[in-house]
């Protein structure tokens, strides 16, 4: 699949994967981080995957409903999404200083690295699967980049969104203490 330049505008597929190499550098970056820096970075990564997440859910899976062999993958695809939401909230109440701030990151960025591996997959990820498809990555790309720049421009003046899960309820969980090692 070549992908195709528009008015030098990325189609959807290109754009996509330009954000998950953006992503994986700020994920880098965060674990040579130190102090502020690191806060700021975690802040970014929150952020850029949020918008990438409604993209996504918004605009590029629902063009693919119905067009794509494995369509369990757009579900799975949202559900990770929304386990990616849970320690994005996390994440912004909380500081790197906070115990468990740093595994919240680290697994939040293992989650990640899954979710970007199943989406490009060669052969049958959800990526090689839509470039099968009749859908025009061209102006599907446009429409993103519209919604990402409204997106960003919301965030700039009224700061980023907490998340909102699609597939999951939001089940009430208590917060425990750690559990003793065993004797």
């Amino acid at each position: 699949m070549g992908l195709k330049k528009k008015n030098s505008k990325m189609d959807a597929i290109a754009m996509l994967r330009g954000d998950h190499r953006k992503v994986e550098a700020l994920f880098e970056a965060y674990e040579k981080g130190k102090g502020a820096r690191k806060a700021a970075i975690a802040k970014e990564i929150c952020q850029e995957l949020s918008v990438h997440s409604t993209l996504e859910e918004e605009l590029f899976y629902p063009a693919l409903q119905g067009k794509i062999e494995e369509e369990d993958m757009l579900d799975e695809a949202h559900v990770e999404h929304d386990g990616a939401k849970v320690l994005i909230a996390e994440l912004m109440d909380g500081t790197p200083e906070e115990e468990f701030y740093d595994a919240k990151v680290k697994v939040l960025s293992e989650q990640i690295k899954h979710h970007v591996r199943e989406e490009e997959r060669r052969g049958d990820g959800i990526f090689a699967q839509a470039g099968k498809t009749d859908v025009d990555m061209d102006e599907l790309g446009d429409r993103m980049q519209e919604r990402k720049l409204d997106i960003l421009q919301e965030i700039k003046t009224r700061g980023l969104p907490r998340p909102t899960t699609r597939a999951m309820r939001g089940a009430k969980l208590n917060k425990g203490e750690r559990v003793a090692a065993a004797e």
